[in-house]
């Protein structure tokens, strides 16, 4: 029985399903085929957003079914690889110290994060810089390019502030790379009211809200493609980071809601509370 489990590379109790012509049919077939649905559209979902996707899509389940039926039908995350960091502290720019390390967070455009990463593609690399809205995780800038120079940072922050209304105190919090720290960068965020803040030196989880995000792009979009060139590296991120990571991707950390249905509930809530 296990060989043939083995070389048909199903799953035991599928087998069983199968050939088992007594049982009748599966009390749990439509629910299984809801499941590998969501596990084809998000493959690096786990048992708790599956179980969220499903409670959205008007299922009533529960978490330990709903693992169960994962585990039989062998339906597991991919595996998670190492990440690179690319980051240059060695300049004689001026830095700033942390201010968002004491920071508690109670609305969006309070504190914003941003940093960088390099994308492979078939015969280069190109480089990505996003900015994150640290209340909301919301990708609000971001930038594409071959380039690591300054022009990439300056680009994703433009696109941030075209976005976003600065409000009083808020803070941009980066590393301490010379493309934060440079004069035009600086100069960026200050005539636009915006306080300036970095991780302390040799201390990368000072900022390991923004290299989560980054892991997650690389494990769910990056990782997934064969981008031809970086105009089909840009397309691809783009869909992903405006259309998916924003609008659908349920995280933990926001009751399970993307960034986008988040902040819409946070301004409903404030409206109302105005209205009393």
């Amino acid at each position: 029985m296990e060989r043939m489990v083995k070389l048909g590379r199903v799953s035991r109790s599928g087998f069983y399903r199968f050939h088992d012509s007594d049982a009748g049919p599966d009390p749990d077939m439509n629910l299984r085929d809801a499941i590998q649905n969501i596990a084809l559209e998000w493959p690096s979902y786990g048992r708790p957003r599956v179980t969220r996707e499903l409670r959205d899509r008007g299922w009533k389940v529960n978490p330990k079914r709903v693992y169960r039926l994962m585990r039989e039908d062998n339906l597991l995350c991919v595996r998670k690889r190492k990440f690179v960091v690319t980051t240059d502290s060695s300049h004689t720019r001026k830095v700033y110290p942390n201010l968002a390390r004491d920071m508690v967070l109670t609305a969006i455009n309070q504190l914003w994060r941003a940093d960088i990463t390099y994308i492979r593609l078939r015969d280069e690399f190109v480089f990505l810089a996003v900015i994150l809205d640290a209340y909301s995780r919301r990708v609000i800038g971001w930038a594409l390019d071959r380039t690591l120079q300054d022009s990439l940072t300056l680009a994703a922050l433009r696109m941030a502030l075209s976005r976003r209304a600065v409000e009083p105190g808020l803070v941009h919090h980066s590393d301490r790379g010379s493309q934060y720290a440079s004069r035009d960068y600086t100069d960026l965020l200050k005539a636009n009211g915006v306080e300036i803040s970095m991780s302390r030196k040799g201390n990368p989880w000072d900022n390991a809200a923004c290299e989560s995000f980054m892991k997650t792009l690389k494990y769910e979009e990056v990782l997934r493609n064969e981008y031809r060139d970086l105009a089909d590296a840009r397309a691809s991120i783009r869909e992903f980071l405006e259309k998916v990571y924003n609008q659908k991707r349920l995280h933990s950390a926001l009751g399970y809601m993307p960034p986008a249905r988040f902040e819409a509930n946070q301004k409903d809530a404030a409206a109302r509370q105005l209205s009393l």
